[in-house]
């Protein structure tokens, strides 16, 4: 694929803006590890050096990081829903606890609007997810 090959769609993290350098890397890492499980296509083919040692397939087109003040990302959140878009959410509270059951369970005992969103990634039609990404900046 050359550098100008357009998608339909588009990956995309938003980040809170106060958080600091190493939960943002641990935060967006963890929003997009779900989607190449429940869209397969994102996912091209593996990678292989030439010694012939063989590496794990990546997404086939870029993952886009913005970021936003609290109320935009609760916002995005919220667009999100309404268009029922393939989506991932890691809230405050997941950088205390230490395994995936203990991170479930912390999301399952908040409401939806009450959630403390630290990050969120969505999936779709570009212009879809740019409406929802509406007020976030491209992360520096």
């Amino acid at each position: 694929m050359s550098t100008s090959t357009r998608f339909d769609t588009k990956i995309a993290v938003l980040l809170r803006e106060d958080l600091e350098p190493w939960q943002r890397l641990n935060v967006t890492a963890f929003l997009v590890s779900g989607l190449g499980t429940q869209f397969p296509e994102v996912i091209g083919e593996p990678y292989e050096d030439a010694d012939g040692v063989r590496y794990l397939p990546m997404f086939r087109q870029p993952v886009l990081v913005f970021q936003g003040t609290k109320e935009v990302l609760k916002a995005a959140h919220a667009r999100a829903l309404t268009r029922a878009l393939p989506r991932a959410v890691f809230t405050g509270d997941l950088f205390a606890t230490g395994h995936d059951e203990a991170n479930r369970a912390a999301v399952r005992a908040v409401g939806t609007t009450d959630l403390d969103l630290a990050g969120l990634s969505v999936h779709g039609p570009k212009n879809a997810v740019d409406k929802i990404l509406r007020g976030a900046r491209m992360h520096p």
